[in-house]
């Protein structure tokens, strides 16, 4: 397995992402986007890449704030991750900067998808959104309002023609998503006749892939049961939409 880091630049900034495949597969294969969760690129991201490059695409897990820059606690995520928030041309420039990134390795194919967890769901969201021709995304529990600490975000509009598909993975207890972003964000992928669906898990919350969640308080809780169907749906949504 080769695993190594991939810098590309998006604008002036140097981002440091975590590229991993099978290196004994001789041809080309698809490839996959990790966007992570609002700490950045850390373990768990790199865990998934390592997962996946094992299925045997070419997987590059995102380093959306650059220089591989990382949060420690949830108060610098919260610093990191609110301009991007705020800015959705720019995050779709830094998530769009992956997939060229990617595009570019000699063991990818022209198809790319990608996947997202939390932050990252609404940033593969995005990707999908900018009329980036990737062939489908998935949003593990993503962050689908506009709002943030009563903020409201600069968003950019549909792009008119979206060629992927989207599968969206989503906690019905989750508190950090209304019935409102949900709906709102329905209409607007039926409208912009775009291929999606929508899976929601019962007595799920918040963070529901990630086993150290334990944090009921704010609603970001682990569940196994979640977890894993919803790594096979995403398995079963990339093996559709890969030639």
């Amino acid at each position: 397995m080769l695993e190594e880091t991939l810098t590309y630049y998006v604008r002036d900034t140097a981002c440091k992402g975590f590229l991993a495949y099978d290196n004994t597969i001789e041809e080309q294969r698809p490839g996959i986007i990790i966007a992570p969760a609002w700490r950045g690129l850390d373990d768990f991201a790199k865990g998934k890449a390592r997962e996946l490059a094992r299925l045997g695409y070419a997987v590059l897990a995102a380093d959306i704030y650059g220089n591989g820059t990382k949060a420690h606690n949830d108060e610098e995520a919260a610093k990191l991750m609110t301009p991007l928030f705020l800015d959705r041309k720019l995050l779709q420039e830094r998530i769009q900067g992956a997939y060229r990134a990617l595009l570019q390795c000699p063991a990818c194919s022209e198809d790319i998808g990608a996947i997202g967890f939390c932050f990252g769901g609404l940033t593969v969201i995005e990707l999908l959104r900018s009329g980036t021709p990737v062939k489908g995304v998935v949003s593990f529990h993503g962050v689908l309002g506009n709002t943030f600490y009563g903020e409201t975000a600069h968003t950019v509009p549909i792009a008119s023609k979206i060629i992927g598909s989207i599968l969206l993975l989503h906690g019905h207890d989750d508190p950090l998503v209304s019935k409102d972003d949900i709906t709102s964000l329905q209409n607007e992928l039926t409208s912009a006749k775009v291929d999606w669906q929508m899976h929601i898990y019962g007595n799920t919350s918040h963070a529901f892939t990630n086993p150290n969640a334990n944090d009921t308080a704010h609603g970001l809780v682990y569940n196994q049961k979640a977890a894993l169907r919803s790594w096979k749906s995403m398995q079963n949504f990339f093996k559709e939409v890969f030639p």
